[in-house]
């Protein structure tokens, strides 16, 4: 498979865009409940891990953007600093694990976009609470407490498959119109940065 390169600054206008989309939609997320989960980050996900010929550039530039984001939105539910905090491993494992989703899409169309968004939100969905279903005395610590935390991250789990599905048609849509304009670029599928 050939690869087309894509230049340092295409890279870096590239991650600015993403981690202000997706810090502006985790902010959106932060005043208005309902939404969240809904942010391009999952789509991110994806997108990197399918046209990164290098997934660790992929996984670099989604555990950057998670982050850097999150040091803002922690912010906002505690008026200080937190780089870290123990309960962010799970998130951080999901996203990764949505990379590598994302690099099982070796054609790219409606279907295959759609069923990785899938996997992707429910791995997301399976790791993500793990965490509270251990940690949190709302949930009993057996099977049971850990399919009622499942159930509550329903709402969750479903804007995360919305935006996906609307970040990602915008992601790889783009991309794919960009590709199929450009002569050289429709026989590449990967990218190197």
């Amino acid at each position: 498979m050939q690869k087309m390169n894509l230049r340092l600054p295409a890279f870096l206008i590239f991650m600015f865009s993403a981690i202000v989309s997706t810090g502006a939609m985790r902010f959106v997320s932060f005043e208005v409940p309902a939404l969240s989960n809904f942010s391009p980050l999952g789509a991110l996900a994806l997108f990197g891990g399918a046209y990164f010929a290098d997934k660790w550039k992929a996984v670099l530039t989604v555990v950057l953007v998670l982050f850097i984001t999150n040091i803002f939105i922690n912010y906002l539910y505690v008026p200080k600093l937190v780089l870290w905090n123990s309960g962010a491993w799970p998130v951080y494992i999901s996203f990764i694990a949505m990379v590598f989703v994302g690099g099982l899409i070796k054609k790219v169309n409606v279907t295959s976009v759609l069923l990785a968004s899938l996997g992707a939100v429910a791995l997301h969905w399976l790791i993500t609470d793990i965490e509270p279903w251990l940690n949190s005395p709302l949930y009993a610590k057996g099977l049971l407490g850990y399919f009622e935390s499942l159930t509550m991250a329903i709402p969750f789990e479903r804007n995360m498959l919305l935006a996906d599905a609307a970040f990602g048609a915008v992601l790889f849509g783009g991309y794919e119109w960009m590709r199929s304009r450009n002569r050289v670029a429709r026989t590449q599928h990967t990218v190197t940065v």
